[in-house]
């Protein structure tokens, strides 16, 4: 398998994106499912928000590169089995993933910082307040957040299952080019 992507299949480092932010973000769901019930006495209670919340930098810094992969390395194009409105349900589902992410980040950047303090990531750098005094806006970008969060985990479970649904229903390479599995060589009618 090759680094960059192919007309027929995608790399390694796209492959390796896909699959660490979708470990991190239903990761990062999970933490912050958990630790919005902890008490003030929970020996948890300081550390988890700033492992959120540092793991939530890299998520950006992340998102960031892939995008400028998919640039530099464009995505596989459709099988030719994938009906139009299929091809525009993969944009648009892609499409709003991203947007959802980017949002969701920025509404979690804007609850770390309403304080004015940076976010300290893990020690190795801090990402600077660029707003302060903002009280109201941790209450309002929480909420944002809650719900951004929902979002794209409802998405992303519907975008596994339509690539499920291509793998077992479709017997189409859709899932497999994601896998990281070598591909035989496509045929003529899935060029």
């Amino acid at each position: 398998m090759l680094l960059r992507n192919t007309p027929h299949q995608f790399g390694r480092v796209a492959v390796l994106l896909h699959w660490s932010m979708a470990l991190a973000i239903y990761g990062m769901f999970a933490l912050g499912l958990w630790m919005v019930g902890l008490g003030y006495y929970d020996s948890w209670y300081h550390d988890a928000p700033e492992i959120h919340k540092s793991i939530g930098v890299l998520l950006l810094l992340t998102l960031i590169i892939r995008l400028v992969w998919r640039v530099i390395s464009p995505p596989p194009r459709p099988l030719s089995s994938h009906s139009p409105l299929v091809r525009i349900s993969s944009v648009v589902a892609h499409l709003l993933l991203y947007t959802l992410l980017l949002a969701i980040l920025i509404s979690g950047y804007l609850i770390s910082t309403a304080d004015g303090k940076p976010i300290a990531v893990f020690s190795w750098f801090t990402l600077p307040a660029l707003f302060s005094g903002a009280g109201e806006q941790a209450d309002l970008a929480g909420d944002i957040h809650l719900w951004l969060a929902w979002s794209v985990v409802i998405l992303s479970i519907l975008h596994g299952l339509a690539a499920i649904k291509h793998h077992v229903i479709d017997r189409d390479n859709t899932l497999k080019r994601m896998s990281g599995l070598r591909l035989p060589l496509p045929s003529e009618k899935d060029r």
